[in-house]
């Protein structure tokens, strides 16, 4: 089997898993063509990896090796769309990890530079798509199963993280070198497949507290209110500081409604009559006599479904679907150029809290720059 020959530019946590993945067989498709990482004292890593695995400092150099036909970037945030592009520029494909940058402006570049260059792959590291759970929730919503949506609500607390993660590395929750917080750091996969699901807010208004319950710069609290083109609703929650942590995604249509529990388990009630026929064909004695008569099901059939995941797998799917990609065409689960939309979300969320306003979408980019470069400003100045 012929297989895609792999740059990891980066080998901190992710870009070590990667390659643990790929050099246990984990991943048939991929075989690592060179590593990459500013930190010299990583080539020892590299010389104990199975097989003679070239190592860089530089990633200019690694992608003008002729050892690799593919990258992934997992780097800081900043530096996701710039790899990416220098990538495409040398006809390697790029696998950009989450967020595909801390600002739309930037990401907008990276997807208009990829658009000049259709016939190589960019893919961004979305793993929480192939779960199947999500999969199965979105084609629920995409068949219309549950009618049009209503209400949207994401409550997402399962991101605890001690001070001591943050303070670990020097880059780490700062405006200058991560960008943001828990929007761009933990909360991604949340804010991409909310958009992947149920689409994109029109509008934005949020409450977001800054080094909260941590001695940080940027959000460790946020609560979004959303607004939907045709007047539907949403709610996004998320923090880093709750030990206790939720995750609760409920999606409310017209004909039913989807609740999902710890991204493993999904109830999905169907309503037998839509609820506006309900509302002008049914009374109040007619609802009282169906509750007395059958309680809640009267109204919907209920289907529960559990699903599991290894940990890995989903990441090994990413990779094997992005080399497959490259081999045969097979569809990409996440299409680089889907990147932005979360990048669009978190940025609203950001400006929204910054100006104390409601915020459209797409938001004013110049405008965000603007106001992301007075906080790095502001943190240099109390550095």
């Amino acid at each position: 089997m012929k297989k895609v020959r792999l740059g990891i530019i980066g080998l901190g946590v992710q870009g070590s898993t990667y390659a643990g993945f790929i050099t246990s067989g984990r991943v048939p498709n991929i075989e690592i063509g060179a590593i990459c990482d500013i930190d010299e004292s990583k080539s020892v890593t590299v010389s104990e990896m199975e097989g003679e695995i070239p190592f860089y400092e530089n990633y200019i150099d690694m992608l003008e090796s002729g050892n690799v036909d593919a990258v992934v970037t997992t780097v800081p945030h900043y530096l996701h769309p710039i790899m990416a592009i220098e990538a495409l520029k040398r006809d390697i494909h790029p696998l950009v990890e989450k967020p595909a940058g801390v600002y739309t402006k930037q990401v907008k570049e990276l997807n208009e530079f990829a658009a000049t260059k259709p016939e190589l792959t960019f893919a961004i590291f979305f793993n929480q798509r192939t779960n199947e759970l999500y999969q199965k929730v979105k084609e629920v919503i995409d068949q219309g199963e549950i009618g049009a949506i209503r209400r949207t609500n994401w409550l997402i607390t399962t991101w605890w993280r001690p001070q001591g993660y943050y303070d670990q590395s020097a880059w780490r929750a700062t405006w200058e070198g991560e960008g943001g917080g828990v929007l761009v750091n933990q909360a991604p996969h949340q804010l991409d497949l909310m958009q992947w699901i149920c689409g994109m807010p029109k509008k934005v208004y949020s409450k977001v507290q800054y080094g909260f319950q941590r001695d940080i710069a940027v959000e460790d609290e946020v609560t979004a209110l959303l607004e939907y083109e045709d007047g539907a609703t949403g709610m996004f929650i998320t923090c880093t500081h709750d030990v206790l942590g939720t995750d609760r995604f409920e999606i409310l249509g017209d004909k039913g409604k989807i609740i999902v529990d710890n991204s493993n388990k999904v109830t999905i009630k169907r309503l037998k009559q839509p609820e506006p026929e309900m509302s002008t064909n049914m009374s109040m004695q007619d609802v009282m006599e169906m509750m007395k008569d059958q309680g809640p099901s009267g109204m919907y059939d209920e289907e529960v479904l559990e699903f599991s995941s290894a940990w890995g797998e989903q990441h090994i799917a990413v990779l094997q679907n992005f080399a497959a990609n490259i081999l045969d065409g097979t569809p990409l689960v996440a299409p680089g150029t889907d990147g932005i939309h979360g990048v669009h979300l978190a940025n609203a969320i950001h400006l929204s809290s910054w100006l104390g306003q409601e915020v459209e979408l797409p938001i004013d980019e110049d405008q965000y720059l603007r106001e992301l470069t007075k906080k790095v400003e502001e943190e240099k100045q109390h550095s």
